[in-house]
């Protein structure tokens, strides 16, 4: 069997054409555009006004202060503005989904590989739903950027990305201002084996070595998300995959920033042969033998190769296509999949046809394996009802909650309380449990997570002895506080995600290069780091770190290439509107920036 996802376009310039329209090629393009969503009067005679969303305190008080020491300085500038605080699910849906924001501000998941910049800023994904380019950037020149950084390989690949980081600096789709510190706690004397993973990924909860008689991990969460929905398409309800990796296996695991095999037993690559110009990168992938769902149902290649067909298109051809809201970047990469539907000494294999290089490939390795019978079930159910008119990332194969859900991984669901509990129970048929894998593999009859209402709460519990392991990034508020105890150990990881502030590109005056550029210069990120983040974070001009970042992006006490507009956190606010009237705009006799430009 044969599955052929659409292929790409025959190159670079034609898909980058196609993708961004008539935009323009250069990167730092500036001008309005007709589509004005929330800038009032196109006549120009009224206050600029705007909107800066982002999420409570009790939720992230990092995120609201900087949006709050934002409308401050866009207030003294001459911006009127209003905070739009939203629950973390209803901001990603307005961000992700609608597309219904001009600013917002949040903690960007980000990956363990700059590729995730090519879903993230690719003109392909402008109008997709989900963290495929939320902001809507299209410019032909970024795109054949991000293309080069994913096919090339190496020292080359490395000089690529950091051309994308260059061009990201100039364009500002986004702004990235810190990584913040990543500290949890665990009590002693329960589990040995906390620090071999990091507990962002399933790694972090298998092969641990409980004390005699402990067969439960008890963890604490501070969002409730994965007690409502455990949809693993879901964009709003949550940025990281812990859960889903928990409950989905996937070909390929990441441990410890590596990508590894998983539910693949091994792939062998087939590198391509540079004189033929058609030629391309395979791996032939070799599944573990006797790997079933948790309903029983054997898990396969055609589970494997249906996967990545329904994560391009989640209707099964019965609609206009509807990607699924995750994942996109990820699978794109793929051409084609062939599956071999006889054993060979009790393997089974596929071949994996590329049209990128071989980091990017590994990465579409780590999407969740979904069952063939359960989600072409649902498919079929919900055409026979003439359910497929919600546009994507909002019918129900994205937005349902889908409990208890059907997966494959080391762990099975076993039950929820909304907002406070959510009970996992170990896959005794999971093939990690077998003594000829070499993988860590559930050592608790339960993994039992519950919701703290705050950091600070998380952290009395575990040093009382009421919970194992805060699974939560604690907050920075929280971290200078944490108890010096023998029987409580922190444990520190190395961060990825990063805070920033994101503008909708598809709406003036944001379509406009300089004026996100004028409004990055007004945080000041180291500021923002000591205030905010009370040290424990740190301020950032790319979203990417260590090698990848070039001599000219380090950081160096101040942006490289936008320093604050100001000093010691206080704007200077004359400085702040002569850029803004460089930028085109123009401010009337009281001081108020104007709409038009």
């Amino acid at each position: 069997m044969n599955w052929n996802p659409t292929l790409p376009d025959d190159g670079i310039s034609r898909r980058s054409f196609l993708a961004a329209g008539a935009t323009g090629a250069a990167i730092t393009t500036s001008g309005c555009i007709n589509n004005v969503q929330s800038v009032v009067s196109q006549a120009g005679t009224d206050q600029l006004s705007l909107s800066i969303a982002t999420i409570p305190a009790e939720a992230d008080k990092q995120s609201i202060q900087i949006a709050r020491r934002l409308e401050s300085n866009l207030k003294k500038a001459g911006v009127a503005v209003t905070l739009d605080v939203r629950s973390q699910s209803e901001l990603l849906k307005a961000v992700l989904i609608d597309h219904d924001f001009d600013i917002y501000v949040g903690l960007h998941p980000a990956d363990y590989d700059p590729d995730f910049l090519y879903e993230t800023l690719h003109s392909t994904y402008a109008n997709e739903a989900g963290w495929q380019n939320p902001f809507g950037l299209s410019n032909m020149a970024f795109d054949t950027l991000l293309e080069r950084q994913r096919q090339s390989e190496g020292d080359e690949r490395k000089r690529d990305v950091q051309s994308v980081l260059k061009a990201l600096a100039q364009a500002k789709p986004f702004d990235p201002i810190c990584m913040p510190d990543e500290y949890r706690l665990a009590r002693e004397g329960r589990f040995d084996g906390w620090d071999e993973a990091d507990l962002t990924t399933r790694h972090g909860y298998l092969g641990l070595e409980p004390a005699e008689d402990i067969d439960q991990l008890h963890a604490l969460r501070t969002d409730t998300r994965a007690t409502r929905n455990l949809n693993p398409l879901s964009a709003t309800m949550r940025e990281r995959n812990t859960t889903i990796d928990l409950l989905f296996d996937s070909l390929a695991t990441v441990n410890n920033g590596e990508i590894e095999p998983w539910l693949a037993k091994r792939w062998d690559w087939s590198e391509p042969d540079t004189g033929e110009q058609e030629s391309t990168l395979t791996a032939t992938v070799t599944l573990h033998e006797d790997c079933q769902f948790h309903d029983g149902e054997p898990l396969t290649v055609e589970d494997v190769a249906f996967t990545y067909r329904f994560l391009k298109d989640t209707s099964l051809g019965r609609a206009p296509s509807s990607p699924a809201p995750r994942y996109q970047g990820h699978i794109d990469v793929i051409d084609e999949i062939s599956v071999d539907d006889d054993a060979v000494d009790g393997e089974y294999e596929m071949l994996f046809s590329f049209n990128g290089g071989r980091e990017a490939a590994k990465r579409a390795f780590t999407v969740p394996i979904l069952p063939k019978h359960y989600w072409r079930d649902l498919v079929d159910r919900r055409a026979a009802d003439g359910e497929f008119t919600a546009p994507q990332g909002r019918w129900i194969a994205a937005t349902g909650d889908h409990i208890p859900p059907v997966g494959s991984g080391p762990f099975q669901f076993d039950s929820r309380t909304r907002d406070e509990q959510l009970r996992l129970t170990r896959y005794e048929d999971h093939f990690t449990l077998r003594e000829e894998v070499a993988l860590p593999g559930p050592t608790v009859d339960e993994l039992r997570f519950d919701i703290a209402p705050s950091s600070a709460s998380a952290i009395r519990r575990v040093a009382d002895g009421n919970a194992d392991v805060t699974a939560s990034m604690l907050s920075a508020y929280t971290l200078d506080a944490l108890p010096d105890l023998s029987d409580v150990e922190q444990l520190q990881s190395t961060s990825r995600t990063f805070y920033h502030i994101g503008f909708n590109v598809r709406n003036a005056p944001f379509s406009n290069t300089h004026f996100r550029r004028t409004v990055s210069q007004l945080i000041d990120k180291e500021a923002i780091v000591e205030e905010v983040f009370y040290g424990h974070a740190t301020p950032v001009a790319t979203p990417v770190t260590d090698k990848w970042v070039p001599e000219s992006l380090e950081w160096n006490g101040e942006d490289p290439v936008l320093p604050f507009i100001g000093s010691n956190g206080a704007l200077n606010v004359e400085a702040a509107k002569a850029t803004f009237e460089r930028a085109g705009f123009r401010y009337d006799d009281n001081g108020r920036l104007l709409g038009g430009y």
